[in-house]
């Protein structure tokens, strides 16, 4: 199984890291101890003094697939959760500014929680339009809907599939909404589809 993440897929997001506006969707990967499943809490790593939240939608993959077309994507995802792509803020200032690939600041053990269930994609009635939010200490930090994608479901999964084999049961992180910031000792992250809460877990 593959945790694959999409960066930059949000405007606002973009702006407010000032980052620059790519062309084609950033993909980054994290290996598969990064998983964290049933609401397990979060334990905050000795490496990092500024562990940053960004709550996404996830997309299941449900079949194999290879080069796969734009109008044929749908079909290979059959569900969405929710999941966070914890950050080590700091470690990726620190290996970006050297030039250097960031990939410890992104996929280290525990750093993308999923929800516990994933609702099945013919649960939804419009896919372009999808709200998604997290609460930290039930104040909402993060909002987002995946209308505001710059590349949306289908051409997140078309892109990754000409380099990357894609297989049933891998997840996809499809991009975070603007609100990013730091998680402490204590917080309680709560994330939501809709008003359906999906995701509740502790920082430790």
């Amino acid at each position: 199984m593959k945790i694959l993440c999409i960066g930059r897929n949000y405007a606002e997001h973009i702006a407010e890291l000032q980052n620059e506006t790519p062309s084609a969707p950033v993909v980054f990967a994290k290996p598969d101890t990064a998983l964290l499943q049933r609401n397990q809490p979060f334990f905050m790593p000795d490496f990092s003094q500024d562990i940053h939240h960004e709550i996404e939608l996830v997309l299941r993959v449900c079949k194999n697939g290879k080069n796969i077309e734009e109008q044929f994507a749908p079909t290979y995802f059959d569900a969405i959760g929710l999941g966070i792509d914890f950050t080590a803020r700091d470690l990726q200032s620190q290996l970006k500014s050297k030039g250097l690939p960031w990939e410890l600041a992104k996929g280290f053990d525990g750093s993308a929680p999923i929800s516990q269930t994933f609702k099945p994609v013919a649960d939804f009635a419009d896919l372009g339009n999808i709200d998604f939010r997290l609460e930290v200490n039930g104040e909402t930090r993060q909002q987002g809907n995946s209308g505001l994608m710059l590349h949306d479901f289908s051409k997140i999964i078309s892109y990754i599939s000409r380099f990357i084999t894609l297989k049933m049961g891998d997840l996809i992180f499809t991009g975070t909404p603007s609100g990013v910031g730091p998680v402490h000792i204590g917080d309680q992250l709560t994330g939501f589809i809709g008003e359906e809460k999906m995701l509740d877990l502790a920082v430790k």
